[in-house]
């Protein structure tokens, strides 16, 4: 009894060689359905594609718009930018040529500014002259001075009408502004703080004073 109850386990002997066959109770797997679970696996491609919506197609023409929209805003950007850099080149070309005729009118001025003031200086320059002769064969001494005179008077009237005008300085009050005081000397009453003597006579050029009066003040 015992023996035919243990004859189905395997020696011992057999487990320890190794000779025990452990895949005896599990079913063999044949060739097709080897096959059928490689097409399991196998995925249609077609059935990744996800189908396109009507949002997805909106969206893409949304994007294609705005691709335009902005393709058409940078042109207009790179032509207004080119438009600047021309109208920029030809601004600072003209200022060039500006700058270099406002330098040469300004070197002409200089050289040529006292050209027509010492043009109507030559006429009493003139008058010098012939009265020079004059004085050398005159015997006449009264001519000769009424002469002086006339250049005199047409040197200042040449003066005056270059805006040239004397400064009022003899018995009038001193001012530091209008006078220049080169000494002081003891003078009556009436005549203290007031010009006793002028030593050279100053001048104004359209009001301006282009050189002070030298004076001298009773104290």
């Amino acid at each position: 009894m015992l023996k035919g109850k243990f004859s189905s386990r395997p020696d011992a002997e057999d487990r320890v060689h190794g000779n025990v066959n452990t895949n005896s109770n599990k079913p063999e797997v044949g060739n097709e359905d080897m096959e059928d679970m490689e097409d399991m696996n196998e995925v249609d491609p077609e059935m990744n594609d996800t189908p396109e919506t009507d949002e997805d197609t909106e969206a893409d023409e949304i994007a294609e718009t705005v691709t335009v929209e902005v393709g058409k805003e940078i042109a207009a950007l790179q032509k207004e930018l080119s438009e600047s850099q021309d109208k920029y080149l030809r601004l600072a070309a003209e200022f060039d040529n500006y700058r270099k005729r406002m330098l040469r009118e300004k070197t002409e001025l200089m050289q040529t500014a006292g050209e027509s003031l010492l043009k109507d200086v030559l006429p009493v320059v003139d008058d010098f002259e012939r009265g020079l002769e004059l004085v050398t064969q005159a015997d006449d001494m009264d001519a000769v001075l009424t002469g002086m005179n006339l250049i005199y008077n047409k040197l200042k009237d040449f003066l005056t009408s270059h805006g040239v005008k004397e400064i009022s300085a003899m018995n009038e009050p001193f001012d530091a502004d209008w006078h220049d005081a080169v000494t002081n000397i003891p003078a009556s009453d009436d005549m203290k703080g007031k010009i006793v003597d002028v030593i050279q006579k100053g001048y104004t050029l359209n009001d301006k004073v282009m050189r002070y009066p030298k004076v001298v003040v009773g104290e």
